[in-house]
């Protein structure tokens, strides 16, 4: 069996892909491959194991010896679904491998914007502290997350996770109801506890109901001075908005992961604003990153290759 691999460099250099070699007879292994090139290097291959290489309808079609895709991500948007189904090849993924990674670099965003840490290290750069006319600096207001109400959309691994680390600063925990099915859930929806909580943590999938959940009608609603964290997916929150009540004191800091679109070529305003003296900070989806966690995602598709020899 030929597998071959599209994009190793996705999951960094220092990861061990033994156990993608293990499972196959052959594996190719390509650093970087565009859509184009992809159909060209996927020729007589029946494993394809791809990140984020867009797989469209075209190219799908024109591998007749493919078989399997094996994404190395929870995501399958660069796949073209309804086109692997038709052909009758499986498309497997792989969830819950950056748990631990996540809910870290969550709680890292949480602890930085309730200090107000970019607003004071952007002080301390600017001499300002040593200008002070006693010891410390104290312009900007903090916030002690013991006793405050942190609010979690997702429900799943991960979303327990970071109430897990949240609890254990002794804030009390809230998952909202489902995107979408409020009506049929007993958890109460974003919309009503935005008012009452003194933080957000977003940990949902992209999806029609959650697209701009976080949008200027539920800022409005937003307790003033809330802090907002999305480490979910660019579009959950509509940026430019969320900014605007950032800009206004709406919102008393704001915390992304994630882009609508990355890299971000063509710019965004988020980036454009870290240049201006806001509680905003701007991470470039490497939430997931640790090696633990890169390290995992090999694992887990080696285990999705041997299930799928097995018939499982």
């Amino acid at each position: 069996m030929k597998a071959v691999l599209l994009d190793a460099a996705s999951l960094g250099p220092d990861i061990d892909l033994d156990p993608l070699y293990e499972q196959v007879d052959e594996l190719v292994v390509h650093q970087r491959s565009t859509t184009h090139e992809a159909q060209a290097r996927l020729t007589d291959a029946e494993v394809a194991i791809v990140n984020k290489v867009v797989l469209d309808a075209a190219t799908i079609e024109a591998l007749p010896s493919l078989k399997l895709i094996c994404v190395l991500a929870t995501g399958t948007n660069n796949i073209d679904m309804a086109t692997a189904r038709r052909l009758g090849i499986e498309v497997r993924n792989v969830t819950g491998y950056g748990t631990a990674s996540v809910a870290q670099h969550t709680l890292m965003l949480l602890l930085t914007l309730a200090n107000r840490l970019p607003l004071y290290g952007r002080d301390v750069a600017a001499g300002r502290w040593n200008e002070s006319p006693f010891f410390c600096l104290m312009d900007h207001r903090t916030l002690q997350l013991e006793g405050k109400h942190l609010a979690i959309v997702g429900q799943g691994e991960l979303g327990g996770r970071v109430a897990q680390l949240a609890e254990a600063l002794g804030m009390r925990v809230t998952f909202t109801a489902r995107p979408g099915n409020e009506a049929q859930d007993q958890r109460p929806g974003l919309a009503e506890l935005a008012p009452e909580v003194d933080a957000i943590s977003l940990h949902c999938p992209l999806n029609e109901a959650t697209h701009h959940l976080v949008g200027g009608d539920l800022l409005a609603r937003v307790k003033p001075g809330a802090l907002l964290i999305n480490c979910a997916r660019g579009g959950i929150i509509d940026e430019v908005a969320a900014l605007t009540a950032l800009r206004e004191g709406r919102l008393g800091g704001l915390a992304v992961d994630v882009l609508p679109e990355e890299p971000p070529r063509d710019g965004h305003p988020l980036l454009d604003a870290l240049n201006e003296p806001l509680n905003l900070i701007v991470t470039p989806h490497n939430a997931w990153i640790t090696p633990e966690a890169r390290q995992n995602v090999v694992t887990l598709t080696a285990n999705n290759l041997s299930d799928w020899k097995r018939g499982q």
